[in-house]
């Protein structure tokens, strides 16, 4: 007779995590300036008042949301920066992609990088452990040689604040830009998928890299 197979039990979120589950769909769905503790408190299945134990504010509890995806993002950045067996072409790939997912999971993010960075830098770079973070990466001296090699005589941090431009600015200028072209979400969403293809391109070209 066969045995029936058991049935294995989730294990119920702690009111902590499901708090912060709520919050981050809602913070991405309506934005920190529209987003209401009301809102996150109804979407994690419990009151307000329970809520307001665990976090005294909306900004406290938008500011620990966005530190995790930053750890979570730098995280992933450092594996593919750091990875040896990988050339430039394919770092610029992987990076370009990367970039571009997250800024689309997380549309808050780059507002609140350029929040924190402008109110307390020091404090963001210790919270996510990013001091010469980029300059002691296996990027940045694959990027210097490769630069010193075509004769082209300038910083390897040209490199990064181009690909950080090409792929953060249309989110932070998102607002614009729908208006300025009549764009829906869904039409915006479709132009970013196409710069997570052409970002490589643009980027190999510019700075010669096969």
């Amino acid at each position: 007779m066969a045995k029936k197979k058991e049935q294995v039990k989730e294990k119920p979120l702690s009111a902590e995590l499901r708090i912060k589950e709520a919050a981050r769909k809602v913070f991405t769905q309506k934005g920190y300036a529209a987003a209401r503790t009301r809102d996150i408190a109804e979407e994690a299945g419990m009151n307000l008042a329970l809520l307001n134990y665990y976090y005294r504010s909306k900004e406290k509890l938008f500011e620990l949301v966005m530190l995790e995806s930053i750890k979570e993002f730098f995280l992933g950045l450092t594996g593919i920066l750091n990875n040896p067996d990988t050339g430039l072409g394919e770092k610029l790939e992987l990076l370009a992609d990367s970039y571009i997912s997250m800024l689309i999971r997380e549309p808050n993010f780059p507002l609140f990088m350029l929040s924190e960075l402008q109110a307390n830098p020091d404090k963001l770079i210790e919270l996510t452990g990013t001091k010469d973070f980029m300059n002691k990466s296996v990027f940045f001296q694959q990027m210097a040689a490769h630069l010193k090699k075509n004769k082209m005589n300038f910083s390897p941090m040209h490199v990064v604040m181009n690909m950080i431009g090409l792929t953060v600015f249309p989110f932070i200028g998102k607002p614009m830009i729908k208006l300025m072209s009549g764009m829906k979400d869904k039409e915006f969403l479709q132009l970013m998928e196409e710069r997570r293809k052409l970002i490589p391109v643009w980027m190999k070209t510019m700075f010669k890299i096969n």
